[in-house]
């Protein structure tokens, strides 16, 4: 155990959410234990924040990365409360809550009562022209069929399938589900992304019946009203009046006094023996930068990509678990119309792209219906969505070639043919991390082999157990306790 009178280091590798999350919590942790800690951020970009990226330009408040967050998962409302910037919350416009799906070119409103793709309300499925007769009469099978006795992990696509029938999991599961991960249902682990259909299952005989219930219970009911500020109450997703940045704002100033090297990559990390810990400057580890400098740490939060947190452990362990998590790349092109111009009412927050429609976009978000603060009211963003596992090429099109392409879709849906005001292309290459069947069961056991062979080394991250920004919260603030109890012994 290190005594109260020495200095507790700390090295967060990463600087986006997961890490600040984490150097956050590492301060406070230090704060309530009375301890003194000095905390040492590295990222190779020259900005903080990962894919926050929160553009504020004439008016409007353009996401180039994540735009909002489920309100009903804690963690980050939590966070918004310790930061003293939850009166900056607010939800989506009440009056566009409407979804649509592409089908054969059109759109078709996403039926009442689905639940990540999955039917609760039966006449209302039975009237959707999104399947056909023989598609909606398979999805009830899931009513007789017998739960699977199997036990261990599966893909998603092979569960939707085996339950609800290929149709619904290609037209209405595939965008719906796929579109938070960028991924290939047949490939994406079960467990590690909607382990609750599995418990559906087991628990009703019917994934059908066990979502329907749950739905009652009100899994998905958004936060308590009463923590939150008026706009943002009653609201599934949220986000911030001026912006995800907020919160990286409030982070940087909450920050202050804590150390930082951005621009500067953490190319090695050595564990030390005992006789080299010795010393009164020494430490159980050392962080390499690619600068050349080395940072003493008693304790390290490594919240890089899996592919980077590979290359740092891969001389202390075995990392086929962090090998295993392939990343997808994918691009957002934002695009800024005159209300009046393009002449449509929106009546909802956008539409979905299943693969067999074979469009250049996977979504498209009409912004400016979703997020009233996000333009001026005489003014209308939309924001699509390119690029998923099998489907990458497209991101890598010349500005020119990729806006084309994308207007070209929104043509073809929405007849939008004027120009517009302007336009923001976002290039997210290997950002989508995707999770093997069977990912939490290795990612777990790495874990726990880290804890044994090296106290106070954490991984934490959108590689590990979700990837929106509340389970990146959880998992940093959860690695800034784990990582101080061992340094405290």
């Amino acid at each position: 155990m290190r005594s109260n009178g020495k200095l507790d280091r700390f090295v967060v590798i990463g600087g986006g959410i997961s890490g600040l999350t984490s150097a956050f919590y590492l301060k406070k942790e230090a704060e309530l234990r009375g301890r003194e800690a000095h905390i040492t951020v590295v990222d190779p970009s020259e900005r903080i924040g990962g894919k926050i990226n929160t553009l504020r330009k004439e008016g409007f408040v353009i996401e180039k990365g994540p735009d909002s967050f489920l309100a009903r998962k804690a963690p980050i409302i939590d966070l918004a409360f310790d930061l003293g910037i939850e009166n900056e919350l607010t939800g989506t416009n009440p009056a566009a809550k409407k979804t649509y799906i592409v089908h054969r070119g059109k759109l078709h409103s996403m039926p009442p009562g689905l639940v990540l793709g999955i039917p609760t309300e039966i006449m209302p499925f039975a009237k959707t022209g999104l399947l056909s007769w023989g598609g909606k009469a398979r999805a009830l099978l899931d009513f007789v069929l017998p739960a699977s006795k199997a036990e261990g992990d599966e893909s998603l696509g092979s569960f939707l399938s085996r339950r609800v029938g290929p149709e619904v999991m290609e037209r209405i599961a595939e965008p719906l589900l796929a579109g938070i991960y960028a991924g290939d249902l047949s490939k994406l682990s079960l467990q590690a992304t909607f382990p609750q259909f599995r418990e559906a299952e087991r628990r009703h005989g019917s994934l059908i019946r066990g979502t329907r219930a749950n739905r009652g219970k009100g899994t998905a009911a958004p936060a308590a009203p009463s923590r939150l500020p008026k706009r943002a109450q009653g609201s599934m997703f949220l986000t911030f009046q001026n912006g995800l940045a907020t919160m990286l704002e409030a982070l940087t100033e909450a920050l202050a006094g804590c150390d930082s090297r951005f621009g500067c990559k953490a190319v090695a990390f050595r564990k030390n023996g005992p006789e080299e810990a010795a010393g009164p400057e020494a430490a159980p580890y050392d962080v390499l930068l690619s600068n050349g400098e080395i940072l003493p740490a008693d304790g390290v939060v490594i919240t890089a990509p899996a592919f980077d947190a590979a290359d740092l452990l891969e001389p202390h362990m075995p990392v086929d678990a962090l090998r295993s998590i392939h990343y997808v790349s994918v691009a957002n092109v934002v695009m800024a119309f005159d209300k009046a111009a393009i002449g449509i009412d929106f009546d909802g927050s956008g539409f979905l792209v299943p693969r067999s429609e074979g469009m250049t976009i996977t979504a498209c978000t009409w912004t400016s219906a979703k997020w009233l603060h996000s333009s001026p009211s005489d003014k209308m963003l939309l924001r699509c969505y390119v690029g998923r596992a099998g489907d990458e090429e497209v991101v890598d099109l010349p500005d020119g070639a990729l806006t084309d392409a994308v207007r070209r879709d929104i043509k073809s849906v929405l007849g939008i043919t004027t120009e517009p005001l302007f336009t923001e292309i976002t290039r997210l290459h290997r950002s989508m991390p995707q999770y093997p069947v069977g990912h939490l069961e290795a990612t777990a056991k790495l874990r726990a082999r880290l804890r044994a062979e090296m106290p106070g080394v954490w991984l934490a991250g959108a590689a590990f157990e979700g990837v929106g920004l509340p389970d990146c919260i959880r998992q940093g603030k959860d690695a800034a306790s784990i990582v101080y109890d061992a340094v405290e012994g």
